[in-house]
């Protein structure tokens, strides 16, 4: 079965248009990876500060490799020097999975503006266990 990649971006509240106008502007970087099979950013409607961005990989060596990838690479690459720049911190924990150590996305959150505008990530891992979607009223 699948598996699904949930980053965590901890995200203040006047960031968070900068972040999904980053999102939107990542469209068709993932969506070509080998492997990839679905992506959500969702947005807090009350009582956090923090955005999940999902992913659903048809397994974890599709992810990984997404990770070590050029497209993947070059969008934190510049993620990481704009921060520099600003002398700010990337804002998330590369280790953590996604967000990439595991890898995060592209577009996470930062890479087309100034600096990050998450503070902090977080990468969760499952595997799909159980799936189901609408029933076919035919």
């Amino acid at each position: 079965m699948s598996v699904v990649k949930i980053n965590v971006l901890t995200v203040p509240a006047e960031q968070r248009e900068e972040l999904e106008r980053r999102f939107s502007g990542r469209a068709g970087i993932v969506e070509s990876a080998d492997g990839f099979e679905w992506f959500e950013l969702l947005r807090p409607q009350e009582g956090t500060d923090q955005y999940l961005v999902y992913t659903r990989w048809r397994s974890e060596e599709d992810f990984k490799r997404w990770t070590e990838s050029q497209a993947f690479q070059r969008g934190h690459a510049q993620a990481a020097a704009d921060a520099a720049a600003q002398g700010q911190g990337q804002g998330h924990g590369h280790g953590q999975g996604h967000g990439q150590g595991q890898g995060q996305e592209a577009g996470q959150g930062h890479g087309h503006g100034r600096g990050p505008a998450a503070t902090g990530a977080t990468l969760w891992s499952f595997e799909v266990v159980q799936s189901t979607g609408p029933k076919d009223e035919s």
